[in-house]
């Protein structure tokens, strides 16, 4: 009776926790999906009360040592459920855990309930972080007039090979402040071309892969990790490549640019009326031989 009585309370709050892989590179974002669900057949408040927060996330090693988060304290608005109504967040934890080094680790999401001053615990998931391959690095300077003037950046493009495919990323970091400014992932690409890389007059990056046959991603990306500028190419009448201008800025040369979220162009089904015509005197009489056999199956 107690054990049936204990599934029976745990079973009031479902909360359920997913991650898109299980696999990811050092400082990349890590997006968490929480979904928690009413099963307690009335209304559900959940809402913060003293110390005790309606959400958290809790993650510790492989051999069970918690990691604290790094930030401080936070609110979670208060959120009014109905019998079966769930709600779901996602969750950077990237910047809240201090995830700095390789290894395995574990990951379960907790929402408390002052209405039953109980705890309710997602399954644990586990997910590994590992480094990628450094394919090209170089660390230059802030010029005047950008954001963080006079700091270095260190410009490093990695790969990161996954079950199904290869993957490029983009890290920007302050080698002197140990500031990581972005973690990005550009998307697949062939791993028997190298990625086109060339920096302009400002040392922004500016990075052309080659995502699949005949197809290109151009991404450019500035000092403090925002994107500037991306685009799609295809090898339509010529090659896509990067060029540097004699102002000292890089542009795409060659190639068609596209939409690859733009709907295919509409087809209409051909008509009967668009069947060939045969051309009189033209269709002959089929030979004795010719003669379709009378034992097929299908006729």
């Amino acid at each position: 009776m107690l054990l049936a009585f204990a599934l029976a309370a745990r079973a009031q709050v479902q909360v359920d926790i997913s991650l898109k892989r299980s696999l990811y590179i050092l400082f990349e974002p890590i997006l968490v999906t929480v979904t928690v669900t009413n099963l307690t057949g009335g209304e559900l408040s959940l809402a913060d009360s003293g110390s005790n927060k309606w959400f958290g996330l809790q993650v510790e090693t492989a051999d069970g040592r918690p990691i604290p988060p790094g930030g401080g304290e936070y609110v979670n608005p208060p959120v009014e459920l109905g019998p079966q109504q769930k709600i779901t967040r996602t969750v950077n934890i990237t910047p809240i855990f201090p995830l700095g080094e390789f290894g395995s680790f574990r990951l379960k999401a907790t929402v408390f309930s002052h209405q039953t001053n109980r705890f309710f615990n997602s399954p644990s998931l586990n997910f590994e972080i590992t480094e990628g391959r450094v394919m090209w690095q170089k660390t230059v300077g802030v010029p005047d007039g950008s954001p963080g003037a006079g700091t270095l950046r260190t410009i490093s493009l990695l790969s990161h090979r996954l079950p199904m495919s290869t993957y490029l990323y983009l890290r920007i970091q302050d080698p002197q402040a140990g500031t990581v400014f972005c973690t990005h992932q550009l998307g697949r690409f062939l791993t028997f071309g190298k990625p086109n890389v060339l920096l302009d007059e400002k040392n922004r990056v500016h990075i052309l892969q080659n995502v699949a046959p005949k197809a290109f991603v151009y991404s450019a990306v500035g000092l403090n990790g925002e994107v500037l500028d991306r685009k799609s190419y295809n090898e339509f009448s010529s090659r896509p490549a990067l060029r540097r201008g004699s102002d000292g800025s890089v542009v795409v040369v060659g190639g068609q640019a596209f939409d690859p979220n733009a709907p295919p162009p509409e087809q209409t089904l051909p008509s009967i009326a668009d069947r060939p015509v045969d051309i009189p005197g033209l269709r002959k009489a089929p030979k004795p031989d010719e003669k379709r056999p009378e034992n097929l199956l299908s006729r």
